[in-house]
């Protein structure tokens, strides 16, 4: 793609239309800053895949460019793809404290934490990255340790707020830094990137602070057990958990391998302040008194191997959920996961568990959102006053909304960009336009698999979950080109076979019927033989049965 030497470019790799996969990219000559490395959960369609990432094909071709990787907190969309990107550009990442620990086991767990440079920085820092310079301000999230970044480029000011909110009562006493997004502001901001995740939620978001009443209040009323469930990393709700547990004198252990690493990170570094013995092992609650027990737990998102769907589901190896107990769900599902948390929920209550989740407790919300409602979100755009904004973090119909609210404050409509992953916006003599398109899209990692699962496998997949498969097997003759034994077919997910005895012997007598035609016309490639055997079985399948199975033929010579 063809720059001036004064162009800056801003694109997403992952981010945009999208819930998840965070991935943005300022690139100004020769030097290229990335912010944030993340993933994001599977689609429905993508059957058997672990997680999503984002496609850094553009980077590995400009590696020589990239002059490190700034991640804005802690979450799994902002941090879950790193060790993966890492393994392909060696570059420095710069984090806050918190978000440091939390990268380091990833990278511990990937085998790469020693070769890897990693830099703290907080909301004070200055980074010298090639001709752009990077500081910081601190902003409110369901995470400690939140900035927002503000690039100083050849062009002007190119700032991205992170996810934040506006909280007046943080569990932590930081309030969001105004004074600094302010001055920002007040020093011209050429572009503004700003999380749009609340944009269609009109007011305020609430206070996490809200939330620990909350809790306080169903502690104080619960006779039984109590088991919360929340995201691991919202390090801040499960300060709340710990307060309400030693404020009622409960033991607190604590489920799920996510969750157990966040909270021994967080006590490491001095996130979360846990009074000593309030945490025991998970062996020790069922020797305590029903109304002593705290159990916090991940799987607020229904997740089918998590611990809360285990327990619901009865098939946790140490522990049950009991009638009587209560069981808080301190989240809102994800899209595309409200099923599974609903699901969820039915079997909890049908155990005998009262369950609290979302807006539904006794006395206000057990969850609040980390991120800015409408009046946060015009309240952060009046404060920086950008010339440009590019609404970004969220599906299509969030930035769609997020620009409305930008032209309600004075941003014309012309100097509001949206985007797909890849296309990028071009600055240059302080005008911005749309610029070419850059390659993005999606890694799709299956277990230890990076990348190696692609659309024609997930095809065959969809295939396989549908309609089954069917196994030809045959053996021809070297020879003459006889059948010498065959043809035996197998039928997995297709049709149930003592049942279908004649469609498979019909189906049978097709193939025979198909290889001999074969053999009387001289074709004998191996290619046209199977084609030859899938067209027709597949025809005939069809109008039996109106399903289209899988047909591999398997055909061997003696």
């Amino acid at each position: 793609m063809a720059k001036s030497n004064h162009s800056v470019l801003v694109f997403a790799l992952g981010g945009v239309g999208e819930i998840g996969k965070n991935m943005y990219v300022v690139q100004s000559g020769d030097d290229i800053v990335v912010i944030d490395a993340g993933l994001k959960f599977p689609e429905e369609e993508m059957l058997g895949i672990d997680m999503v990432i984002p496609d850094i094909t553009y980077l590995e071709e400009h590696r020589d460019k990239v002059r490190g990787i700034i991640i804005t907190h802690g979450h799994e969309d902002h941090i879950g793809g790193l060790s993966y990107v890492l393994k392909h550009l060696k570059v420095p990442v710069y984090a806050t404290k918190l978000t440091l620990g939390l990268i380091d086991a990833k990278l511990k767990e990937a085998g790469i934490l020693n070769e890897t440079k990693r830099v703290l920085i907080n909301s004070d820092s200055e980074v010298v990255l090639g001709k752009m310079k990077a500081t910081f301000f601190r902003v409110n999230h369901s995470i400690p340790d939140c900035v927002g970044v503000c690039l100083d480029t050849p062009e002007g000011y190119i700032v991205h707020t992170g996810d934040f909110k506006f909280d007046q009562t943080p569990v932590n006493n930081q309030v969001a830094d105004l004074a600094k997004m302010a001055m920002i502001g007040d020093r011209g901001v050429l572009c503004l990137l700003s999380d749009s995740t609340n944009a269609e939620r009109p007011g305020f978001t609430g206070s996490e602070r809200s939330v620990g009443k909350a809790l306080m209040d169903v502690f104080s009323k619960a006779s039984g057990r109590i088991v919360v469930s929340t995201f691991a990393s919202n390090v801040h709700r499960i300060q709340q958990v710990v307060d309400a547990a030693a404020q009622f004198n409960r033991k607190l252990t604590v489920v799920g391998r996510s969750m157990q690493n966040v909270i021994t990170i967080s006590r490491d570094l001095g996130y979360l302040l846990v009074p000593e013995g309030l945490i025991v092992e998970i062996d020790e609650i069922n020797k305590l008194p029903a109304e002593q027990v705290v159990i916090l737990s991940t799987g607020s998102q229904g997740e089918p191997m998590s611990a809360l769907t285990r327990m619901a589901r009865s098939a946790h190896r140490k522990i049950d959920i009991l009638p009587g107990d209560t069981v808080i769900i301190a989240a809102t599902p994800i899209p595309g996961n409200e099923k599974y948390v609903a699901r969820t929920i039915d079997q909890l209550s049908r155990i005998g568990a009262d369950v609290i989740y979302g807006g539904h407790g006794p006395n206000g919300t057990v969850h609040v959102s980390g991120h800015g409602s409408q009046e946060e979100l015009r309240l952060m755009l009046n404060l920086m006053k950008p010339k440009y904004f590019i609404p970004v973090h969220g599906e299509y119909r969030m930035l769609k909304t997020h620009a409305l609210l930008a032209e309600q404050v004075g941003i014309p409509e012309e100097n509001t960009f949206l985007l797909d992953n890849g296309d990028t916006v071009e600055f240059s003599g302080g005008k911005a336009r749309y610029g070419g398109k850059v390659h993005a899209g999606n890694v799709l990692i299956d277990g230890l698999g990076v990348g190696d699962v692609g659309n024609i496998v997930l095809r065959d997949r969809k295939l396989l979950s549908q309609d089954g498969i069917l196994v030809v097997v045959v053996t021809l003759s070297k020879q003459n080109g006889t059948i010498l034994s065959g043809p035996d077919i197998i039928s997995r997910g297709f049709v149930y076979v003592r049942e279908s005895e004649e469609l498979l012997d019909e189906a049978n007598r097709i193939v025979t019927q198909t290889l001999v035609k074969c053999m009387e016309e001289n074709v004998n490639e191996w290619s046209s033989l199977k084609n030859n055997v899938k067209e027709s079985l597949g025809r005939y399948l069809y109008e039996q049965t109106r399903r289209r199975p899988m047909i591999l033929p398997i055909i061997m010579e003696v």
